[in-house]
């Protein structure tokens, strides 16, 4: 596994940060964005980093990737066909998504009035979460829930088609990347961190193998929105991409996208 795994991927380091409390605006920044979009593939950090930025700035956060986990989770659950699309659509508008202000984090989503659970990370969710969240229905009712809580401000939310298709007139959006052997370091040591037994190789190829299912799919393809900033993580650790976030958005004119 490649040595470079500096990018803060761990629970530890994560809730060391989010210790800190809530900061208030830095001095050279007028005003927050309402709403933050990011962006990019598996891996990368999105929900990582969106959590902290949300955490810093006293926002909401959303991991949008949650909500096809939970639509495919229920689907195993109630023995749904995945190939059946118009089912899967039926349930995905049926469950009811809120996004509440918790205690111990940004926020906590709630699915018909329950926690969204650790049996959402289930190997059987997993290894369908990618088939359903392609399907054109599935995600038609769930973008519409996703726009209802971002409508509502205050609030970073982190996926594949944010900034392009939930939250396209977000006043800041951020794409992350880094390249596949990265992310698959930082993969292998998140799970290593669990007590897991990973095979590096195996999930290199499997990030490979989702980069290209997400960025060829029909309906929603994974792809940088124009006025997104760019941030390559290889090198970076969470709170560094947080704070290159935060100088993004003091120092970012009308302009359009940069790139750091």
């Amino acid at each position: 596994m490649p040595a470079n795994a500096r990018f803060g991927m761990s629970s530890i380091s994560v809730c060391r940060a989010l210790n800190r409390g809530c900061e208030p605006v830095q001095p050279n920044m007028q005003s927050k964005p309402d709403r933050v979009a990011i962006d990019g593939p598996s891996a990368s950090g999105k929900s990582t980093v969106g959590r902290m930025l949300a955490h810093r700035w006293c926002y909401r956060f959303l991991d949008t990737g949650l909500m096809y986990r939970c639509v495919t989770h229920f689907a195993l659950k109630r023995r749904v066909n995945l190939s059946n699309v118009k089912e899967l659509g039926d349930l995905a508008s049926s469950l009811d998504f809120r996004l509440l202000r918790s205690a111990t984090s940004a926020s906590e989503l709630m699915v018909s009035g329950r926690p969204a659970g650790r049996d959402l990370y289930s190997d059987a969710v997993t290894a369908s979460v990618s088939a359903v969240s392609a399907i054109a229905e599935v995600r038609t009712a769930l973008v519409a829930k996703q726009r209802q809580i971002g409508a509502e401000g205050d609030i970073v939310m982190a996926g594949r088609d944010i900034g392009t298709v939930v939250m396209p007139d977000a006043p800041l959006k951020v794409y992350l990347d880094a390249s596949a052997t990265a992310r698959a370091g930082r993969r292998c040591s998140e799970l290593q961190g669990k007590g897991e037994t990973v095979s590096y190789e195996e999930i290199l190829a499997s990030i490979a193998q989702r980069d290209g299912y997400d960025s060829s799919r029909e309906y929603s393809p994974l792809i940088r929105a124009g006025d997104a900033t760019l941030i390559e993580t290889d090198a970076l650790s969470a709170e560094q991409v947080v704070d290159r976030i935060i100088e993004t958005c003091s120092a970012r004119s009308p302009s359009g996208a940069t790139r750091t």
